[in-house]
C-alpha cells in the first residue's frame, strides 16, 4: 500500500471536509468533486484510490461504475450508512466502508416525534387551530405502548433507547437474534408476522436488500393491528406504496410517517401528498446541522487507520449489504 495515497473528496458541500483532512492529514494529496458527472474523470485524472462520497444528487445518476468498476479505486467510504446505491461490488478488489450510526440519534428523534404527533393527535389539534375552533382532541400516552423495531443495527437501538425512556415495550426483528439493550425481546425474520399483531407502533429501520424490498407489502399490513402507525427511516423501496395506500384507505392502518420513498422526490401528484393521516418528509430525517463534519471525522479516523495497515471500521459486506 502506497504511504500516502491521493483522496478524492466526493461531496456538495467539499470544503468542511477539506477542511477537515487539512486539519487531520494535511500531507496527503487531497482532491474535490462537487458532481455526479465529473468523478469519473477526477478519478482518471488523480489516481485517486480513496473516495469518500455522499450520495448527494439521489440514486439513478449516482456514478457507481466509476467507483466499484475502477482499477485504481481500493478504498470507498460512503459518507451515510446506506451502500444500496453501490450495487455489487467485489470485496477481493474494493473494500467499502459506511458511516453507520453518524445519524442514528437523529433518526431516532424522528421516529419518537412521529410516534408523539400521533399519539398526541398534533395534526388534528393543527388542523383545528387553522379553523379556530375550541374543540379538544382524542390523546394518548405513549407509555405502555409496543413498539416494532424492524432492524436492529445503531438507529434501531437509538430508537429503542428512547422508547423505553419513555415506558415502551420495545420488540425488535434482527437477522442475527440476541439479547439487547433497551430491548424486552429480540427475535429474527420468522417471527416478523407475529410480533405485528403485537405492535402499537412500526419502525422500519432495514438497508434495501433484494431480500427487503417490498418486505412490508400487502400481507405484512393485513397482519398489522387497524390502529398501528408505521414509521419509515429505512430506504424507498421496502415498503410496497400501493399496499401501504390500500391499507389506508381500509382503514388497515392508523396511519404513517414517511420519510423515504420508491421515487425521490416523491411526484407532486402522488397520492401519499393528500392522506391527513401521513407525514411525508423529503428524505432528510438524517439531515442535520453538522452530520457532514461529523461523517469527515469518522472518514478521517479510518483514514488514519488505512494508512497505519490497521483493520478499517464499518467494513460493509455487499453480500448482507451493511
Amino acid at each position: 500500500m502506497p504511504p500516502s495515497p491521493t483522496v478524492i473528496l466526493h461531496t456538495d458541500k467539499p470544503a468542511p471536509a477539506l477542511g477537515v483532512l487539512r486539519e487531520t492529514h494535511p500531507q496527503l494529496a487531497v482532491h474535490t468533486c462537487d458532481t455526479y458527472a465529473d468523478l469519473p474523470g477526477t478519478i482518471e485524472r488523480t489516481g485517486a484510490e480513496v473516495v469518500y462520497t455522499v450520495r448527494f444528487d439521489g440514486t439513478p445518476r449516482f456514478p457507481r461504475q466509476a467507483l466499484v468498476e475502477s482499477d485504481k479505486v481500493k478504498w470507498v467510504s460512503v459518507g451515510g450508512s446506506g451502500t444500496d446505491h453501490l450495487g455489487c461490488w467485489d470485496p477481493a478488489r474494493l473494500t467499502v466502508t459506511n458511516a453507520a450510526g453518524v445519524a442514528a440519534d437523529m433518526l431516532a428523534e424522528y421516529a419518537l416525534g412521529a410516534m408523539l404527533s400521533f399519539s398526541l393527535d398534533l395534526r388534528g389539534f393543527e388542523r383545528r387551530q387553522r379553523a379556530r375552533s375550541w374543540t379538544a382532541g382524542r390523546i394518548e400516552p405513549i407509555e405502555g405502548k409496543t413498539l416494532l423495531i424492524i432492524g436492529l443495527g445503531k438507529t434501531g437501538e437509538a430508537v429503542a433507547r428512547r422508547a423505553q425512556a419513555m415506558g415502551m415495550v420495545t420488540l425488535g426483528i434482527r437477522a442475527r437474534p440476541k439479547q439487547m439493550q433497551y430491548m424486552d425481546e429480540v427475535h429474527g425474520p420468522d417471527a416478523l408476522y407475529d410480533l405485528f399483531g403485537l405492535a402499537d407502533y412500526v419502525v422500519c429501520c432495514l438497508p434495501l436488500l433484494p431480500y427487503t424490498r417490498g418486505m412490508l407489502d400487502a400481507s405484512a399490513f393485513a397482519a398489522m393491528k387497524p390502529s398501528a402507525v408505521l414509521v419509515d427511516i429505512s430506504r424507498g423501496g421496502i415498503v410496497e406504496e400501493s399496499a401501504l395506500l390500500s391499507a389506508l384507505d381500509s382503514g388497515r392502518l392508523r396511519g404513517a410517517a414517511l420519510d423515504v420513498f420508491a421515487t425521490e422526490p416523491l411526484p407532486g401528484d402522488h397520492p401519499l401528498w393528500g392522506y391527513d393521516n401521513v407525514i411525508v418528509t423529503p428524505h432528510c430525517a438524517a439531515v442535520y446541522d453538522g452530520w457532514d463534519v461529523k461523517s469527515v471525522r469518522m472518514f478521517a479516523c479510518n483514514l488514519t487507520r488505512y494508512l497505519n495497515g490497521e483493520p478499517l471500521e464499518n467494513v460493509v459486506d455487499p453480500a448482507r449489504g451493511y
